[in-house]
């Protein structure tokens, strides 16, 4: 069922079935979140289950501001700290050690733990009144609102289409970001970059005084970390990755004869069939990942079988929307 975000009663009414150990649906900044009193290994187990996600995958554990993050985390390293101070709220993920005897599940049974302060006025109402209700719920499990590996909903509708009308969905509206937040890795006394987001590394680099590193170049002892999987964010439809003149050349080949193709690209391509479905990708990497998941979850309302996107550049503005295509493509 579908509510309006905006309303305190149903900001209520959420938090008393939060407490409660049911399952509800929220916006953030970057996409929907189904979330859980990540308190609860019992309420958590209900996330898995909805998604079919295997219960050692890690959930990020999202508070409602940096004071919560004690309660989760046994030790934040100072440039943690100032990622915090400079990204929070904001489309950013920590990895902490966890604090023992806490959040086991929503951990995946790792001694880390993913934390992140939604930057939407929706979530922000909703994990304040979780905080004041009873019992208490300190901290919501949150993985993007969707069946295990699919496209991550960006509209209340996207995810009233995944699970129907049991799961209470907070409408707040379509997501301005679009993707999943950055997740930086900080247990390992340098930032790791476990996962791109809209936030660049120059970014990164330059709000906590240090090179990010990535998980290559230390030891392979990285913690498991939502959406890091090779394929991942995948529609039903096969999705190729292509540079534009493959592009025109494919649509050359199969000339009139051509159908069941979705095409998202920035140069305006050519086709003597009807039957295939163009979009224009925009020229600004935000805008295109604000409008990604919804352009891939429309094509795959139209019955296509292929999905041809366009190569995003090669440029650190891109490099989350690159991550998201090429594991789409994975699968």
């Amino acid at each position: 069922m579908i509510v309006d975000g905006a309303s305190p009663e149903a900001i209520a009414q959420a938090a008393r079935l939060l407490a409660a150990g049911e399952l509800v649906a929220f916006p953030t900044e970057t996409v929907y979140g189904l979330g859980a009193d990540a308190g609860s290994d019992e309420a958590v187990a209900k996330i898995f289950a909805a998604k079919g996600r295997p219960s050692d995958h890690p959930l990020i554990v999202h508070v409602p501001d940096a004071s919560a993050v004690d309660r989760f985390a046994s030790d934040v390293p100072p440039f943690a700290q100032e990622l915090m101070r400079v990204f929070w709220p904001g489309p950013l993920t920590l990895i902490l050690p966890r604090r023992e005897g806490v959040a086991a599940a929503a951990a995946g049974g790792q001694a880390s733990i993913g934390l992140r302060c939604p930057a939407h006025p929706v979530a922000h109402a909703l994990l304040v009144a979780c905080a004041g209700a009873s019992p208490p719920v300190s901290g919501l499990a949150g993985p993007s609102a969707n069946k295990f590996g699919r496209v991550s909903p960006t509209t209340a509708e996207h995810v009233h289409a995944e699970f129907g009308d049991p799961l209470l969905v907070l409408d707040g509206g379509p997501c301005r970001v679009g993707i999943e937040s950055t997740i930086v890795d900080c247990t390992r006394g340098v930032p790791v970059l476990l996962r791109p987001g809209v936030l660049t590394r120059e970014q990164v680099e330059a709000a906590c005084g240090q090179r990010l590193r990535l998980p290559a170049d230390l030891e392979d002892n990285t913690p498991r970390a939502s959406g890091t999987l090779e394929s991942h964010y995948a529609p039903r439809a096969r999705v190729r990755l292509m540079d534009a003149r493959s592009l025109q050349t494919a649509l050359d080949l199969l000339g009139p004869d051509a159908k069941g193709i979705a095409i998202y690209s920035r140069v305006i391509v050519q086709t003597r069939s009807p039957q295939v479905i163009r979009r224009r990708m925009p020229d600004d990497a935000q805008e295109t990942a604000r409008q990604l998941f919804a352009v891939l979850r429309d094509f795959d309302s139209q019955g296509v079988g292929l999905i041809w996107v366009e190569t995003p550049p090669d440029e650190p503005s891109w490099e989350g929307v690159r991550d998201r295509l090429q594991r789409a493509s994975a699968g």
